[in-house]
């Protein structure tokens, strides 16, 4: 996955979840935030952040903040483009059959999910998550309280009960990781569903990602310890 054109920036502040004020080429300027989570531990005054930059001369902001330098570990922080690098990955990632058939969007009674993958008469639904937050080495989600992220869990569990295959897949959007761990300390409601979701069945998975400022792309499998 690539962004056509970046450039670089001094973060200043935040101004709520979707805007921002970054210092670029000396001026400061208001950018917009491609991830409404909190990103308290990325977004610091004085941190080195990349902008993808639109020819949309409608748009309100020029900037979107995609990127961001934590201490020398290059993070992307775009929550919209999880679901591409796993659109990329997925077809050579070994977990299907290369001849499975996979599609995005799908959705399965009252429920839309990121991705089915079928196989001839085996279905299975696989939920999408982005990860950004690191802690020593150690990759956790969520970042903040997700009562929809517990939601897609459940949904995927009532799956597996019907008798499909299900799975969620955690992108971690970053290198140097050793492991995945549920962040109880933020969300204990999301650890214990996804707990209850891996004993009902559901695979639970995680992939580091290649990182550049203009490129992000799934790499390796990362243990997930529950």
């Amino acid at each position: 996955m690539k962004y056509s054109k970046i450039t670089t920036g001094r973060f200043i502040n935040r101004a709520n979840r979707f805007i921002a004020t970054v210092e670029i080429d000396g001026i400061p300027t208001t950018v917009h935030v491609k991830n409404t989570g909190r990103c308290r531990e990325l977004l610091v005054p004085g941190a080195t952040v990349y902008l993808a930059v639109s020819d949309n001369p409608a748009r309100k902001t020029k900037y979107d903040l995609i990127a961001v330098d934590k201490n020398g570990l290059l993070i992307n922080m775009d929550s919209q483009i999880p679901n591409d690098v796993a659109a990329e990955w997925l077809p050579g990632s070994g977990l299907f059959p290369p001849t499975a058939i996979i599609r995005r969007e799908v959705t399965c009674g009252k429920s839309r999910f990121d991705f089915m993958i079928r196989d001839g008469e085996k279905t299975c639904y696989l939920e999408v998550k982005g990860v950004t937050l690191e802690d020593n080495g150690i990759a956790r989600f969520p970042d903040a309280p997700t009562e929809r992220g517990a939601k897609h869990l459940r949904e995927l569990t009532s799956l597996v009960e019907q008798g499909f295959s299900a799975c969620v897949l955690f992108v971690i959007q970053m290198k140097t990781i050793r492991e995945l761990h549920p962040n109880d300390a933020m969300d204990p409601a999301f650890g214990a569903a996804l707990r209850e979701a891996a004993a009902a069945g559901v695979m639970i998975r995680a992939v580091d990602c290649l990182v550049t400022p203009e490129s992000l792309v799934a790499d390796c499998e990362v243990k997930v310890v529950l």
